[in-house]
């Protein structure tokens, strides 16, 4: 059930001080005022753009009698325009404020209010160091104002769209006291940089560029982190970009923090910006020109909010955005909306019969919203609905709302198929089905209130509905849990979600899905893995594993690299084996030899449907080996493993030949011993290489004995001798009979091998030994039959 607001005047302006001016200034002008409230809503500051010259430009108004001296501000038109109206956050009581009024050319007043003594000048600042500097953008970050500032170019002839990157952002520490104001050296954040306008929340400054930029630059935001000195790129299209620590100036260059992320940029859609402002939880909503609300976070994710009604918003419509605890206010074409944040839900839709609107700064006051008009002071309260924490409106919304999806992907109509129509057409029947299910069982209400088959339905769906409540409990533990209780419920939430996911359908969402679990909860999704797939080592010390056909076809099957293109997002054997490198790196080959096991049980040998008809697993591994950042010598180790788990004649050649090269021959025999016995081919290449390794150097002359009897059958002494003296190593100096190095091959050497094959029995000699033993020869004719 949707609240019910109720919107009522609560001041005509009789509570401010000289309230019939403050009318005046908000009905003067063509152009609309820009109103500022204080923080403690006791102070409303009105800055009229175009105004008549008796009344003052910016004015203070002082509500509830606190008295004291007004705040006046008027100046002609050659001064530069004022470009900021900031609110300083100040270490002095309560019952005083201060403000900053900042102008184009760098030039600020800082003025303070007192109890009964009003608004007082504290000093005048200069904030840009160049003359030449223009101010375009400022605001306050906790105790510093942070500004984008033109530089422009000394020689005044050159073209200005030439000179894109002219612009500044810099930050100076500005502190009010009882005594005064401190200002701190400049300190520049980005220098060589488009045209930005700057947006602060308590901890963070976002860079929205300007409408005018370069199309090239109007592709991302950048989020400034002060406490870490760390810029953060970020595009609505793609997400988080890139991160960058800015040790010194240098690093600070525009292009310089572009550098490495040009190409990834070039390819992203341009903003769609209509409208922007900072939330109280410190993200930045973004108002596209087709009316979507979106919410980017500080550390660079963007979700969507909601869709404003009424189509493409043009250029010259205002939006107004405010956010109240949870609840977002948006005021459009005079209708106000209000939003869960959370959800996404609509909770209000109300018409108002207001020309402009302002919002007010309401402290204290969670479930009402102040809204500043012409005629007075206005207050719009709602009643949050009853059992909001209950989570199963918010549940069958997104039934609905995927369900639209599902069937306008099927449907051949081209009418589009909204919530509305769903609920009211009465042709799809199974999201009301679950609909009504979910709320019965959600709110724990007895199942003779459904329908027979929805009740019948309701037992069949009985174990995921209690999944998916303790799942909801789970995430309610994490969040009111304390920190030495976190770690755990952590484990216990990524198990599930990890669990939840390998038993439904893995498309790219899932698997990017998955991607950001194992990113960031590491161990938690290694015991979950470990956990999903029951793997564990046997009395023999092998590892086993008891997963089930439907999970292990979600581990190979799912979409492969080709299919998730190139933004970050691994298949989910490549997760696996990246957390088995990390956690447990020895168990790496057997899962490997596990999985292929598998693998040639479920498809046929080189079937395109299967993982092996795409790439080899053990080739997906060795990748996975390879995008390590440091390289080790158990590296090395791993990849023997890796190729000889295999079991691929290739492979273990490939091992064979890395065993060589690092000169491990007591490994390169027993290998040799163990993967000859696989198939008579490889048997050969295996001793051909091997042959040919004795013919270069004395190296293999300890492992003789083991390395003779692994000659095929069906080498002869020529094909010995051929292999030999195409490998012996070319001396540049005249061979002698009798080296004193030592380190020449001899017919000594080679006598036992040759030997050995000499008195082997031919193989066409086996081959007709039947028929050499018989008695007669030709046979006898067989008996003629009459």
């Amino acid at each position: 059930m949707k609240p019910a607001g109720t919107l009522r005047q609560v001041s005509d302006f009789s509570d401010f001080s000289r309230g019939h001016w403050l009318q005046e200034l908000l009905c003067q002008g063509e152009e609309p005022s820009h109103v500022l409230s204080s923080p403690d809503g006791q102070h409303l500051l009105v800055l009229q753009k175009s105004w008549t010259p008796p009344l003052p430009q910016v004015v203070a108004f002082q509500r509830h009698g606190i008295g004291g001296a007004d705040l006046e501000r008027n100046w002609q038109q050659p001064q530069p325009a004022l470009v900021g109206l900031l609110f300083l956050q100040s270490p002095g009581t309560l019952d005083s404020s201060s403000l900053a009024l900042v102008w184009e050319h760098g030039r600020t007043e800082v003025w303070h209010f007192v109890v009964a003594v009003g608004w007082q000048l504290l000093q005048t600042l200069e904030l840009c160091q160049g003359a030449r500097a223009r101010i375009i953008s400022v605001c306050s970050q906790g105790a510093s104002l942070v500004w984008c500032e033109e530089r422009p170019p000394l020689d005044a002839h050159l073209d200005m769209s030439k000179c894109a990157f002219r612009f500044c952002v810099c930050t100076r520490a500005l502190e009010v006291g009882e005594h005064g104001v401190r200002l701190g050296t400049l300190r520049i954040v980005l220098h060589n940089s488009p045209e930005y306008q700057v947006l602060a929340s308590p901890q963070h400054v976002f860079l929205v560029p300007a409408t005018a930029s370069f199309a090239t630059t109007s592709k991302f935001l950048l989020i400034w982190h002060p406490e870490k000195a760390k810029l953060t790129i970020t595009a609505p299209s793609a997400g988080f970009v890139h991160s960058k620590v800015l040790r010194s100036s240098s690093e600070s260059d525009f292009r310089k923090l572009l550098l490495g992320s040009v190409g990834l940029l070039s390819c992203l859609a341009p903003l769609d910006i209509h409208t922007s402002a900072v939330s109280n939880s410190g993200g930045l909503l973004l108002v596209s020109t087709k009316g979507a609300v979106n919410m980017v976070e500080p550390d660079g994710t963007q979700r969507h909010v909601f869709d404003l009604e009424g189509g493409p918003l043009a250029q010259g419509s205002p939006v107004q955005l405010k956010t109240f605890g949870s609840i977002l206010a948006c005021v459009l074409a005079g209708v106000l909306y209000l939003v869960d944040q959370n959800s996404g839900r609509l909770i209000e839709k109300k018409i108002l019969n207001i020309k402009e609107v302002h919002f007010l700064e309401s402290p204290g006051e969670e479930d009402s919203i102040q809204l500043l008009a012409q005629t007075g002071i206005y207050s719009f309260s709602f009643s949050k609905p009853e059992d909001s924490s209950r989570p199963e409106p918010c549940l069958v919304e997104m039934v609905f709302e995927e369900a639209c999806r599902y069937y306008q992907r099927r449907s051949l109509s081209s009418s589009k198929l909204t919530v509305e129509k769903l609920k009211k057409g009465g042709v799809f029947q199974a999201p009301v089905a679950l609909a009504a299910i979910l709320q019965h069982s959600l709110c724990q209400k007895p199942a003779r209130g459904l329908q027979d088959t929805y009740a019948k339905l309701l037992s069949t769906m009985s174990l995921e509905l209690q999944s998916y409540m303790s799942l909801e409990l789970l995430k309610t533990c994490v969040v009111c849990a304390p920190e030495s209780e976190v770690e755990s419920y952590c484990e216990e939430l990524v198990e599930q979600e990890v669990s939840r996911v390998l038993h439904s359908d893995m498309d790219k969402d899932n698997l990017a899905y998955l991607n950001s679990v194992f990113a960031s909860f590491p161990k938690a999704a290694w015991k979950a893995t470990r956990s999903c797939l029951q793997l564990q080592q046997n009395g023999d010390g092998l590892l086993v594993a008891r997963a089930t056909p439907e999970v292990w076809k979600k581990v190979l099957g799912g979409p492969q690299q080709e299919e998730v293109g190139q933004n970050g997002v691994v298949p989910l054997f490549e997760l696996i084996c990246a957390s088995f490198l990390r956690f447990k790196p020895k168990w790496l080959p057997s899962f490997v030899e596990l999985t292929q096991q598998y693998v040639s049980i479920s498809w046929a040998y080189s079937s395109k449907e299967g993982p092996e008809g795409r790439v080899p697993l053990y080739k997906r591994a060795l990748g996975v080996l390879a995008r390590k950042n440091k390289c080790s010598k158990a590296d090395d180790e791993m990849e023997l493993e890796l190729l000889l788990c295999s079991k691929r004649p290739k492979a273990v050649l490939q091992a064979l030949h890395l065993l060589v090269r690092l000169k491990r021959w007591q490994r390169v025999v027993e290998v040799a011993e163990k993967f000859s016995k696989l198939s008579p081919l490889l048997n050969k290449e295996i001793f051909t290489t091997l042959l040919a390794e004795f013919a270069q150097h004395r190296e293999l002359d300890p492992y003789l004995d083991m390395l003779w009897p692994l000659c095929p059958a069906e080498l002869t002494a020529s094909d010995i001798l051929t292999v030999v003296l195409q490998h012996l190593p070319r001396s540049q100096e005249d061979p002698v009979p009798f080296s004193s190095e030592g380190n020449q091959l001899t017919v000594g050497l080679l006598k036992p091998l040759l030997q050995r094959v000499v008195q082997r029995p031919c193989v066409q000699d086996e081959l007709y030994s039947d028929a050499l033993r018989s008695p007669t020869f030709p046979p006898p004719t067989p008996p003629r039959e009459h």
